[in-house]
């Protein structure tokens, strides 16, 4: 009598296993990474709750969010806290004013008002100086970051508002370090005729 093997006897030879003669199917890669949100700790008022610090430790502040430029023209450049970063901040602050085709603020105005930013950030004793420059609504936005923690200083206000065709100007400090900026119109500067 004929003894009859189970099915899945591994005894059962059914031959040498041949690689199937196409490439085993995987499927495709993800299109972005996934991420789980992050949540937000809301306190009754909306707002965002911060931690309160524990015994030896500082008190915590909300920073300002980093700065954004959107819907503009935008130029950027990062130099080296150097003597001679004002220089060369001016020469590119000029090129980009004038491929821009603004013909104002003048070439004296708006060397100036860089030289007056980027000093005074050089001055933060940082390793480098980020220049900002964007048009705004007709106007130009210079932006100067420091990039270290030193805290706001007034004194350099009084020189820019000095400086011809500066509409506004201020100085603050972000998570970015200390930012001075000048706002500098691009209008042509009104002729003042003699009262008769």
């Amino acid at each position: 009598m004929r003894e009859e093997v189970p099915l899945n006897d591994p005894t059962e030879n059914k031959g040498p296993k041949v690689p199937p003669s196409y490439p085993p199917r995987t499927p495709p890669p993800q299109k972005k990474p996934v991420e789980a949100p992050r949540p937000e700790p809301r306190t009754k008022s909306g707002s965002t709750a911060l931690p309160l610090p524990g015994p030896g430790q500082a008190p915590l502040e909300a920073r300002r969010p980093r700065m954004a430029v959107r819907n503009r023209r935008v130029s950027n450049w990062v130099l080296s806290a150097e003597p001679w970063a004002a220089g060369k901040a001016v020469r590119y602050v000029t090129q980009a004013v004038r491929g821009w085709e603004y013909s104002h603020p003048r070439d004296g105005c708006l060397e100036e008002t860089v030289r007056l930013l980027v000093d005074t950030a050089v001055k933060d004793a940082g390793r480098r100086v980020s220049v900002h420059l964007a048009d705004q609504d007709g106007m130009l936005l210079v932006v100067v970051l420091s990039h270290t923690a030193a805290e706001p200083d007034q004194s350099v206000l009084t020189a820019l508002a000095g400086v011809g065709g500066t509409v506004s100007c201020g100085v603050d400090a972000s998570d970015e370090g200390r930012r001075i900026w000048a706002l500098l119109s691009t209008e042509p500067p009104r002729s003042r005729t003699p009262a008769v």
